[in-house]
């Protein structure tokens, strides 16, 4: 069984686009039972693919709270419409069926006194990523940039930590993936919960600022949290280049340096689909039975394969959610 940290099928349904990587018709062929289903709102002025290396990117403009609920709440729409169920419990993930984790990626939607978290939380929202990289009321996240730091600006806001405490509060995962390094260790300050990186990889194999530096790596191994290995081949590769043509141990890489640094516990996969460009060798949801035997050629054996594909994530969810 297959559980993920992150895909971005929301996004492309509701822009009446079909799926590039999600098509949930082999999901059953391929062992995936689902997982982070994000809500993102876009902006209007998507950074696009990364140019050249190197390159640095400004943040998008922020969007005012009223515009970012209102597409928060059609694209919640999307997602019910979606031949999904809802995930509230670890309990909830079963192979044969697609399982959807309710997502914010960015807390944009949210009112800055909080004051709509609880009807978030009734319509079956349990993850809760404080930026999608633009700044919002709560936090501000990392540009695009390569090669460069993810210590890339101020840390949480008043509202931002009382966002956190909030969400320890209800049982809501912190979605560390986008936040900026001085973010990161706010977050790991104030949140009781362990910490959690959904769509993230290492910064010392790829130095991309969306990437997690030893130190941060080492802070999520000890609060026993874990983090997802994003697919995104821009954040695997060494050099950066946005190509397609990338092996699928780029991957295995990532995967290796997390496990070796913070423990086997602590990693599992981040795909982003249908929000990045993944290994044209990986494909999609068809694709992940290649990943695994990749990962089985590289040495890992089954009790390892099992935490890395979906114990570590349901592990993550018990500790996490009420």
């Amino acid at each position: 069984m297959i559980v993920d940290g992150h895909n971005d099928l929301v996004l492309q349904t509701w822009r009446g686009k079909p799926p590039k990587h999600m098509d949930l018709s082999a999901a059953a062929d391929a062992d995936f039972a689902g997982g982070f289903f994000a809500i993102y709102v876009p902006s209007p002025d998507p950074p696009g693919e990364p140019p050249p290396i190197p390159y640095a990117l400004p943040l998008p403009a922020r969007i005012p709270t009223d515009e970012a609920a209102r597409v928060a709440n059609e694209l919640y729409d999307t997602l019910q419409s979606l031949p999904v169920s809802f995930a509230t419990s670890a309990d909830d993930f079963e192979p044969g069926r697609v399982t959807a984790i309710v997502h914010l990626e960015g807390a944009d939607p949210l009112a800055p006194d909080l004051s709509d978290l609880q009807d978030w939380y009734d319509r079956g929202l349990r993850s809760i990523g404080l930026v999608w990289s633009r700044a919002n009321a709560f936090a501000e996240g990392v540009p695009f940039c390569f090669p460069a730091s993810p210590d890339t600006g101020p840390g949480l806001t008043d509202a931002g930590r009382e966002l956190v405490r909030a969400c320890n509060r209800l049982g809501i995962l912190v979605d560390l993936s986008h936040l900026n390094e001085a973010g990161f260790w706010d977050v790991a300050e104030t949140s009781e919960a362990p910490l959690v990186a959904t769509h993230s990889n290492a910064h010392a194999l790829s130095p991309a600022t969306r990437n997690l530096t030893d130190e941060q790596l080492d802070a999520i191994g000890r609060s026993g949290g874990m983090v997802g290995v994003n697919f995104a081949v821009s954040f695997l590769r060494e050099d950066g280049w946005n190509n397609a043509d990338t092996p699928l141990e780029e991957i295995v890489r990532h995967v290796d340096y997390i496990s070796n640094r913070i423990g086997i516990d602590h990693v599992g996969f981040g795909s982003d689909f249908d929000g990045a460009l993944v290994s044209e060798h990986l494909g999609g949801i068809a694709g992940l039975p290649k990943l695994v035997g990749a990962l089985r050629d590289a040495g890992y054996d089954d009790a390892a394969v099992d935490k890395i594909t979906h114990g570590n994530w349901l592990r993550i969810f018990r500790e996490t959610w009420r």
